[in-house]
């Protein structure tokens, strides 16, 4: 499943940094910190790699 806003896409690339050992849990927050804790790493992967260039900034409720 691709990421739906940019910001969706930004938050999994946070968590999937973190889940790699390459940024500190700690400093995740919000939604990064929940995809943290709910996704694997191939579902943040998927996110993260989803290509922005027609992603709006933030997804309408």
């Amino acid at each position: 499943m691709p990421a739906r806003s940019k910001a969706q896409q930004k938050a999994a690339g946070a968590a999937l940094a973190a889940k790699r050992g390459e940024a500190k849990v700690s400093s995740l927050q919000g939604a990064s910190k929940e995809m943290y804790d709910s996704m694997t790493e191939e579902e943040l992967e998927e996110f993260a790699s989803t290509d922005h260039d027609d992603l709006p900034e933030k997804k309408d409720s």
